[in-house]
């Protein structure tokens, strides 16, 4: 079974167990649950949302805090003798996809009341 969630402007396809990176974020406690589910896939005919399928839930165990690879920015202008130069490293949660959970719709069909008098 595997889901395609909305998480801080990006889709990720995630399935039970992946390992993953997602942008940092406050997180009470050691777990945190994804609203944003755009589709359900993998048993039988695909879910699609209209944008979110409804009831449908990813729940994600939180690993650790890391930090991303030096990336470096460089200021220069040719022969005036300016030149910057600065690091940034971008930091990310480290995360581990639990249960892709997903609410059963339930029709219920229409009876039409006649009135017989």
């Amino acid at each position: 079974m595997y889901a395609i969630v909305e998480d801080s402007g990006t889709q990720i396809k995630v399935s039970t167990g992946d390992v993953l990176e997602v942008d940092l974020r406050d997180v009470e406690g050691d777990t945190i649950t994804l609203e944003n589910v755009l589709m359900i896939g993998g048993e039988g005919e695909p879910t699609l949302g209209t944008p979110y399928v409804e009831g449908a839930t990813v729940a994600v165990e939180v690993l650790e805090e890391i930090k991303g690879d030096k990336i470096d920015v460089i200021k220069f202008k040719r022969r005036k003798g300016y030149r910057r130069k600065t690091g940034h490293r971008q930091r990310y949660l480290k995360v581990k996809i639990g249960e892709i959970s997903a609410k059963k719709k339930t029709t219920k069909k229409k009876t039409k009341k006649s009135d017989d008098e």
